[in-house]
């Protein structure tokens, strides 16, 4: 097969996958999603068939293991961060007009009758009750929808099973069915992939589990309100590293200077939980879960998040992080490519190299 044909054959193939994510993406969701949770829990299913256990009993162990640990999640966590989301959207008109207030007494001169403080407060203020109903008509219709969500909850496990169980079977049958030309080429550059994607979304989810849980719990215990909400929110986005504790940093301390004005000493308090938990995150937990070279670039990893989320909506963000990762690992292989040839090299150069392998 020439070259023009295949560049074809896998160019098509690009573009169905990506018609089929446009077209299909709140319908792949749950299958998206079990694919992820197959793939990350392969591993333990090969540890466990290393002890002894049959590929179902391992598979029945991690499924009743991952279950255990979303319903002891859901029981303890869920209500309290609901119930946290629905009283700051129903809050947020007053804790404007707590701003406003806030201004006017402490800082007069940014607050005067045409300051342009004062105008955006004004309009802010006059937008949020239309705000509050929009975004709670929003969560209703979309992403919370009961509908959906038991969509998610019973098919994504059932997915993740099956997936899990034929998981070595599966990836024989598609190393199989590779061309036999190309078959070491695409097997280093899985290798890469798998390498890159093991070791950023494996351990930098980690580093987003401690560092959500350290602030929710700091935040909590210092009294801060809405502090369980903007610690999960904080360790959510702790995926970008530093995004996490400079948003949450903000935004709780935002907080915490209207909530504890009379008592600085909490502020400071605030301040030194996103202090500790950057110290933590940049010297401890990414060097140790993450490591230093999966070729992942934040800013790179941003963009991603945002085209992909933006063109697929919540499916596209599951995989913008796999398909940031292929994207630069596929990069980076062609580069070395491009280096090799005559267009980098020029002819001269290019001769003299082949002369001497």
């Amino acid at each position: 097969m020439r070259v023009a044909e295949q560049v074809r054959w896998w160019g098509a193939g690009l573009v169905a996958f990506v018609v089929a994510m446009w077209i299909l993406g709140d319908v792949l969701l749950p299958f998206i999603l079990g694919a992820a949770i197959a793939y990350f829990t392969d591993p333990i299913a090969d540890a466990l068939e290393r002890m002894g256990f049959s590929r179902l009993m391992a598979t029945v162990l991690i499924t009743a293991a991952s279950l255990a640990v979303a319903f002891v999640t859901v029981v303890l966590l869920l209500p309290p961060l609901l119930q946290q989301i629905a009283s700051a959207i129903i809050a947020l008109p007053d804790n404007l007009d707590a701003l406003r207030n806030f201004a006017q007494t402490h800082l007069p001169s940014l607050s005067e009758n045409d300051s342009a403080l004062r105008r955006a407060a004004d309009r802010l203020r006059d937008n949020a009750d239309e705000w509050s109903v929009s975004i709670l008509k929003g969560l209703w219709t979309g992403g919370l929808a009961i509908v959906d969500f038991v969509s998610l909850a019973v098919i994504t496990p059932v997915v993740a099973f099956y997936l899990l169980y034929d998981w070595d079977r599966m990836i024989a049958w598609i190393d199989d069915a590779l061309p036999r030309q190309h078959r070491p080429v695409i097997h280093d550059l899985m290798g890469e992939l798998d390498r890159v994607l093991a070791g950023f979304v494996r351990g930098q989810f980690s580093v987003c589990a401690i560092l959500g849980a350290f602030y929710a719990v700091a935040l909590t215990v210092i009294g801060l309100q809405f502090g369980l909400l903007i610690g999960a929110f904080a360790g959510l986005i702790s995926f970008i590293p530093f995004v996490g504790s400079i948003v949450g940093g903000i935004m709780s301390i935002g907080v915490a200077v209207v909530q504890f004005w009379e008592t600085p000493g909490m502020i400071v308090a605030v301040a030194g939980v996103f202090l500790a938990g950057q110290a933590a995150e940049g010297n401890v937990l990414t060097p140790k879960l993450v490591g230093g070279s999966v070729g992942l670039h934040p800013v790179w990893l941003l963009f991603a998040l945002s085209a992909f989320g933006t063109l697929f909506g919540f499916a596209g963000l599951l995989v913008a992080v796999p398909a940031a990762a292929a994207i630069g690992v596929f990069g980076r292989f062609f580069l070395d490519r491009y280096k090799e040839g005559r267009l980098y090299l020029g002819s001269e150069e290019a001769e003299r190299e082949e002369e001497t392998q």
